[in-house]
């Protein structure tokens, strides 16, 4: 058995995540109070009681999914659970180089404050737009996202599995690819419900001022390798790692194919280490072969934990 632990990215937060675990596990305890100190403020409670309208601003969002995605890996770490590969959607990238001991909490939770703020503030609220294209093969809404630019920005954004992509660019831009993608035979286009239009040419302002920020922090080799958003390939120093997340910010993530990677490298077990289950549901589309998991409280931790076990001795 060889397993990945998988971390979610923004869109799986909610008010109550982590407290269950920070409630059970000194482990996860500890990790909340780590982030409250870096911070200055308190995460815990935003993470634990809300408000909700709060833990949705981005710059709230990304050191709060962090945060409780942390304390589920610590939780599993005291009870021995460790992977062979971590990878991360997006900001979950983050969560797996704390897990790979790459980064510091404390570095992280500041430097993700800092993302989401510097996403933010890229583009004018308004001005960009995400949408959703389901059923629709890759090349073809690239080539609808070329067609609908008219000199404005718009492209592939989160390629997640078979039959979902998101795209992202100017508000206009993206209206037309919508279009063009339902032309060419999209089953659905769903515009989003988010404040920028992340991975894609219009976050270069936010990569610059990050890019600042990381060539501060301190970075170790990851003890265990990380497959990285930006090439879908293994990625195993510290400079390596440095550069994926500056170069994350206005590239495409490329999930699909980074799980597909995985498969190739031997991972036949994930285990989405944190709130929600996204990245689940994409992995079971991705590689319907292999055992999927995840861990978000005490409760989960346990099945997930008992399965794993038996895996192994069977």
């Amino acid at each position: 058995m060889s397993i990945a632990f998988i971390f979610p990215g923004q869109g799986s937060q909610r008010v109550g995540m982590g407290k269950a675990l920070a409630d059970a596990f000194a482990e996860s305890r500890a990790v909340f109070e780590a982030a409250d100190e870096a911070l200055g403020f308190a995460l815990s409670s935003l993470c634990f009681e809300g408000p909700e309208s709060d833990l949705q601003l981005t710059a709230n969002t990304q050191p709060a999914m962090l945060t409780a995605s942390i304390a589920a890996f610590q939780a599993m770490a005291g009870r021995g659970l460790r992977p062979e590969w971590v990878a991360g959607h997006s900001l979950g990238e983050y969560s797996a180089l704390v897990a790979a001991a790459t980064l510091s909490l404390g570095d992280a939770v500041v430097a993700v404050r800092r993302r989401g703020q510097y996403m933010q503030e890229a583009v004018p609220v308004g001005t960009g737009a995400m949408a959703a294209i389901l059923g629709l093969e890759l090349a073809a809404i690239e080539a609808a996202c070329r067609e609908a630019a008219q000199g404005e920005v718009v492209s592939a954004a989160n390629i997640n599995s078979p039959g979902q992509v998101v795209i992202a660019g100017h508000a206009a831009a993206v209206a037309r690819a919508i279009e063009a993608c339902k032309a060419a035979g999209a089953k659905r286009a769903v515009l989003l419900p988010v404040s920028a239009p992340f991975h894609c040419a219009l976050m270069m302002p936010a990569q610059l001022r990050l890019e600042a920020d990381l060539a501060r922090l301190e970075f170790q080799d990851p003890e265990f390798p990380l497959l990285g958003n930006v090439e879908a390939q293994p990625v195993r120093t510290a400079a390596g790692c440095r550069s994926d997340l500056v170069r994350q910010v206005s590239a495409p993530v490329r999930w699909q194919e980074s799980v597909e990677r995985l498969v190739q490298e031997g991972v036949d077990t994930f285990v989405e280490v944190g709130p929600g289950n996204v990245l689940s549901g994409l992995v079971r589309k991705i590689a319907k072969q292999a055992r999927v998991f995840g861990v978000e409280d005490p409760e989960s931790l346990e099945r997930t934990a008992a399965a794993l076990a038996s895996a192994v001795e069977g």
